[in-house]
This record gives C-alpha cells, structure tokens and sequence, in this order.
C-alpha cells in the first residue's frame, strides 16, 4: 500500500465522524428550511405589503403637492386635464388622476376622455367628504380603464375649510403585482382581494381558476384572508384536491383600506426545494470532503490571494485620489465580498460628496466663505493656541537647560520662533474672522495717518510718489490703533508691489455718507456717516474674478514665497469688526483703489487698556495661586513654572473644584483661570463666585481665545493674559496683578 493510499485512507478516517454529523445536521437543517420557507412566503407578502404603503404615502406627498397647484384650482377643465396628463406622463403606476367636483361628478382627468361620471357611489369619495389633510382608499375596477386600482384620493379644501373638489389617483395594482411577482420565485404567486371578496389581481399560474372580478367570498381562502386573528400562514386545500400554503400581510393600513396581500405557494414546492436543498448539501459535503486539501491550496493561492489583490488595488487608486475607481462583479461571498461592496459603496459616496462639495463651493457667496472661514477659526484658536502655550514654555525651558549645547540650543530657539509663528497665524485667522481681541480708542484717524506718514514713504521707497489728503475737521471714531496702522501698511505693500516700476500712491483720509446704493465687498448696504481711508495706486490692477476673490484667506496672485495672501483677508476682517465697511475699484492697467469706512463716534468715550507686560526681567514671587485650567498639558506646564518662581500652587481642572478650594481655609492670594472650560462655568462665572468668596482676592484671566471679551468685575479692570506666552510675560503679569498696579 504507498504513502499516498495510506494518507488518503487517514483523511478518510478522520473525516467520516465528521460528515456523518454534518449529514445529520442537513437533515436537522430540512425542517428548519421548511419552517424558514415558510416565513419567507410571510415575508414576501410583508414586504409587498410595505411597498405598497409606501406608494401610498408617496402619493399622499404627490397629492398635497398638487393641491396647491394653481393649474388644478381652475375652471378651464382643458387645461386641467392637459396638466394632469403631463403629472401622469411623469408617474406611470397611476392608471390616471382626475378631480372630483364636491357633487360627485368628474371634472377633469389625465386621460382626457371627457366623459360624464357620478362617483357618488363610491367609498373613497364618501369618506373624502368628511375627511381633512388626509387621503382615503378604496380597491376597486377603475370606471374608465377597467383595470383593477387602488383610488387615493384627497379632500382639496379652502382655507376657509370648504371642500374646492377631491383629487384622486388611481394607482395601478395589476402592474404592481407583476412587479412584485418578477421579484418573486417563480413558483409563487401574488393575490389582491377587496374586503368583499372580490379578486381584485389574480395568480398567473395554471392552478388558479378564479380570474379577475370573480368572488372567492366562501372559500377558506378568504375567510383566513379577512380572519382578525394574528394568524399569518395557513394551508388551504382547493377545489382541485392540491394543497397550497398562503401567507397574508397583516398590515392594520391595507385592512383599513379593504384590501388583503397574500403570497401562495404549492406545499409540493415549499417540501421539493428543502429536499432538494438536503440532496445539494450532501453532495457538496461529500465533494468537499473529496476536494478539501486541494480546496484549501485553490482558496489560499487563487481564492484570497487575488480577491486581496482587487482590494488591494482598489485602495491604491482610492489613495491616489480615483474616487471613480470600482471593483467590478463579481464580489466574492463573505467578508471580502462584503467589503468589497463596501469599498464601491464608500468610493460612490466619497465621489457624491465630492461633486456636492464642488458644488456648493461654486454656490457659496463671498459672506458665506468667509463666515465659514470665521466660525473655522474660532473653534480652532482655543485648542491650537494651548498646544502654543506649552510648545513655547517647554521650548524656553529646553533653550537655558541647552544653553551649553549650541546645536540643540538652535534647535529649542527655532522651536519657539516656530511657536510665536503659528501664535501670529493665528492671530492673523481672527483678523480675518473678526474675532481678534481689540482695543478701540477714541482717536483722530487723520492724526494717526499723519504720524505714520514717514514709516510709509519709507516702506514705498524712492521710485514712489506719495500724496497724502486729509479733510479738516474729521469726525472721530473707535478704532484699534494698532491694528490701524497693520492695515494701512498692508494696504500700502500691496500697492507697492503692484507698482515695481514706481508710481503714484495717494492715502485720503475724509468725512462721507453713505446710503443705499452705497455697497461693500460683499455687496452689503450700511449707510450712515463714517471717516473713510482710502489707498489708491497707480498700479497694474486686477479683474473682476480676481478682485472678487482679493479678500479670500490664503488667496494671492504673487509668486510663491512673496505673500501669504491673508493681507487683504486681515485688513477686510478688522473692519467688518469695527463696525466698518470696505470697498474695492480695480481695472487693469488703471491702478487699484482700496476704501476702509469706521463709523463716526457720536459721544466720545473712555477705553480699558489691558495691562502692559515688562519683559526686561523675570520676576518671581512666594504668593500662593490658585490655577484652575481644563487643559492638562497647560495646566502642568503653568505650575512646574510658577513653581520655579517661587510660587506656593494649587491646582483644579474646573470652576467646581476651584470654588470648593476657595471654600477652605488655605490662603489663596491670586486666582489664575482660564476663559473657556468645560463643565457648564466658564472663568469670569468663576472670577463672580470667587470674588463673593474672597473679595481681596486677586484675579487674572488667560484665553487661547475667547468670543466675547472678559468684562470688568465690579469696577476693576480685567486683567488678561492671552495665550500663548512666555515666561517673562507670565511672571510680569503676575507681579503687576498682585502689586495692583
């Protein structure tokens, strides 16, 4: 006997146990196939049964659209009838849809057949009479095409709640049957009965003998049909001596409407497919147990390996941006057919969304980019200026413990220029967004522009002449100086870089008025008085598209390395939050003139100013502080800091637990809380609380970014460290809040 006999005879061996288990469990598995056929053919007229409450709420939709339709409410029942047949070309599982006068006669229809009907007779119309905002039902053989139907129709009322006339579609129920019956296996068959008995569609197998129209009102059939118990299946035996098992849908709305779904199939069928599904089963056990190593070799080598390979290359193309990228049929079974199916689904999606956002990008208007630009920029300060925070006070830490290490010392200073980098990015995002912290002050805008007159004629240079025009007798205004004079340098590089073979720039500073037909960027009316600036060139200029886009983040036409294109964006964004305005005239070749509006200031008023940070030393202190920070990167590096400054710290993560601090007899001199924390209390809700608790209790606020200013607190001025920040600054604000000054 060789090796490969004996071999064999083991496998054999080692299988029989097996398969002879298997093979009870096939059969085990036939009555559970009968059983589970059986709550199929329940499933089917469920299903059936659901679609067709669908097509009934559908039309509902489709009716409440027409109602309010004006080609309907008309006395020209041409032209009624002409609109209808157009809405019937666009849904053609309706055999017609006409109107109905309140006195049951027919007005208009889609099949223009202009005949005369009394419709009194009918249920549908009887209860549409009384019914409001709701359609009624009735299956019946349609009066003009003799083709059994479902009538929904709905009471088309005034407002006053008289009935105008009742509109009703007539939805095709033979159509829908065969479109269900295509679905179905062959051997079952599909049967509408009305609540009288009558066969409203018929089977269309040879065993059937009751055509369409005919009663089945005494046969068992219907009497488990129309039974109102719960039972859902039942063997029903015919005129003919063959068993047939019927599954009715016992949907409470197509009772409602006296129409009953029922799907039969022949008890021969249900038994021959278990049994034949038994044979198959058995034959394929015993094929596999014939084929199991050599199966095994196939589904490693051909089956998975090239099925992970379809996968694999579907991914490439999805990486590389081919969101058109498909797997083709067929999908293998189980879970890489799944998640092959899974990945067309996925790519089809991601293509859709792709093609919506491109959409709605060529959709959006200038106000909306920047909104969402804004609100973008908002979420995103917070979080990014406390990584800040701690990437510049770990990086300060790191350049003295490395001041020895010059390489590494480098490398800690780049770290933190990189940090107050990305701090001014996003400083620049919030000029944009019109979240930037300002500080107004009631000022001369021509005084301010008189003072800067050296520093711009320096910045244009000598190939540029320069005119300055200021009005007498400007009105004043709230403005931030300092982001006054950010802007009018922007604007004035800008118009030197458009001019490198010199020109004329002229800064106008005047009185103006606005009214209606007065529009900003963004082709908004604000009129009313206000000191305008303006930075006209001679320069190259822009077109239309570009000039529409100029005050777009990031958006720029100089070369790479020659502006970040978040100039404009700035200077548009401090003056939407001044309560300004901004206009631009460009034309190519004729140069570019950009406008600012602040409103004129009516009652001059006094301004907080924030206090001033000294960076010339680092001094320290033996105070104990409270730091109440959600934030744990920020929270240790703020405490190992004030520590080696000397400071007693305690630390909370929230408001809740600085207040129960506070609470203690543990003396605290400074509070030191950040703006924005989770839990329901942010800083200057806790500032209140602590100052009733406390009140020689010194307060400083700090904030990643906040979108309302921090109010004073009784009088005293709030006093805020913004994020992120240095040592030295941390250390002088301290200082400065503790001595008051």
């Amino acid at each position: 006997m060789s090796l490969r006999t004996r071999l064999l005879i083991l496998v054999i061996a080692a299988m029989l146990v097996p398969a002879i288990l298997v093979g009870l469990r096939f059969a085990q598995n036939r009555a559970s196939e009968i059983n589970a056929a059986r709550d199929n053919l329940s499933a089917a007229a469920n299903d059936i049964s659901s679609d067709l409450d669908e097509k009934i709420q559908g039309t509902a939709q489709l009716h409440y659209g027409l109602a309010r339709a004006r080609d309907l409410d008309t006395t020209d029942k041409t032209a009624c009838s002409a609109f209808l047949s157009a809405v019937r070309e666009e849904y053609p599982q309706f055999t017609g849809i006409l109107t109905i006068n309140p006195g049951g006669s027919l007005f208009c229809d889609s099949l223009r057949t202009n005949r005369t009907l009394d419709l009194r007779d009918r249920q549908y119309f009887r209860d549409a009479l009384v019914a409001d905002g709701v359609v009624t039902l009735e299956p019946v053989f349609g009066r003009l095409t003799g083709t059994s139907v479902l009538q929904i129709a709905y009471p088309v009322r005034a407002e006053s709640g008289a009935l105008k006339f009742i509109l009703l579609a007539s939805f095709n129920l033979r159509k829908f049957a065969e479109f269900h019956d295509k679905r179905l296996s062959s051997d079952k068959e599909i049967l509408f009965v009305d609540r009288k008995g009558m066969v409203l569609v018929a089977p269309g197998g040879q065993d059937w003998t009751e055509p369409a129209g005919a009663s089945i009102a005494n046969s068992d059939l219907f009497r488990f049909a129309s039974a109102p118990n719960r039972e859902r299946i039942r063997e029903v035996t015919g005129r003919d001596g063959r068993t047939q098992v019927w599954a009715v849908a016992r949907s409470p709305s197509n009772r409602d409407a006296g129409l009953y779904i029922m799907v039969g199939l022949s008890e021969d069928g249900l038994v021959a497919a278990a049994n034949r599904r038994l044979y198959e089963d058995l034959a394929m056990l015993a094929l596999a147990s014939l084929l199991l190593l050599a199966g095994v070799w196939v589904l490693a080598t051909l089956g998975i390996g090239r099925q992970v390979g379809r996968l694999a290359a579907m991914a490439t193309k999805l990486g590389l941006g081919d969101l058109r990228a498909r797997i083709p049929e067929p999908h293998p079974r189980g879970e890489l057919g799944g998640l092959m199916t899974l990945l067309n689904t996925t790519a089809e999606s991601l293509e859709h969304q792709r093609a919506a956002i491109e959409e709605l990008n060529q959709k959006l208007s200038q106000p909306q980019k920047m909104e969402a630009m804004g609100q973008l920029t908002g979420g995103v300060a917070h979080d990014f200026n406390n990584l800040l925070t701690v990437i510049l006070g770990n990086s300060e830490y790191l350049a003295e413990r490395l001041a020895a290490n010059k390489e590494l010392h480098g490398i800690a200073d780049s770290i933190a220029t990189a940090a107050e980098r990305g701090s001014e990015l996003t400083k620049s995002l919030l000029a944009f967004a019109r979240k930037q912290p300002l500080m107004p002050k009631d000022i001369d805008i021509g005084q301010k522009v008189l003072g800067m007159e050296q520093l711009l004629r320096r910045t244009l240079g000598e190939h540029i002449e320069c005119e300055f025009l200021l009005d007498s007798g400007l009105w004043p205004a709230s403005v931030d100086p300092g982001q006054l004079t950010s802007a009018l340098l922007n604007l004035v590089l800008n118009a030197r870089d458009a001019m490198p073979e010199g020109g004329r720039l002229a800064v106008e500073v005047s009185n103006t008025s606005l009214d209606e037909s007065d529009l900003d960027v963004n082709g908004e009316a604000r009129p009313g008085d206000y000191v305008m600036v303006a930075v006209t060139d001679t320069g190259s200029g822009m077109n239309a598209e570009v000039a529409g886009r100029a005050f777009e983040p990031f958006f720029t036409t100089k070369e790479v390395g020659k502006g970040t294109g978040l100039g404009l964006s700035m200077v548009y964004g401090f003056a939407k939050q001044s309560g300004g305005l901004m206009q631009i005239h460009s034309e190519p070749g004729h140069g570019t003139a950009v406008k600012l509006f602040f409103p004129r200031l009516d009652a001059p008023h006094g301004i907080n100013t924030p206090l001033l940070v000294d960076r010339a030393a680092i001094p320290a202190g033996n105070e104990t502080i409270l730091i109440v920070e959600d934030d744990d990167m920020v929270r240790a590096y703020v405490e190992k800091e004030l520590k080696e400054l000397g400071y007693r710290v305690i630390v909370a993560r929230n408001g809740r637990e600085a207040l129960q601090i506070l609470r203690q007899p543990d003396e605290v001199q400074l509070l030191f809380t950040d703006v924005v924390m989770p839990g329901g209390m942010f800083g200057p809700e806790l500032a209140r609380q602590a100052s009733r608790l406390r009140p020689d209790l010194k307060i400083l606020f700090t904030s990643g970014y906040s979108e309302q200013p921090v109010q004073p607190l009784d009088g005293v001025d709030a006093n805020i460290l913004n994020k992120p920040y240095r040592r030295n600054d941390l250390a002088s604000m301290l200082r400065k809040v503790l001595k008051g000054t």
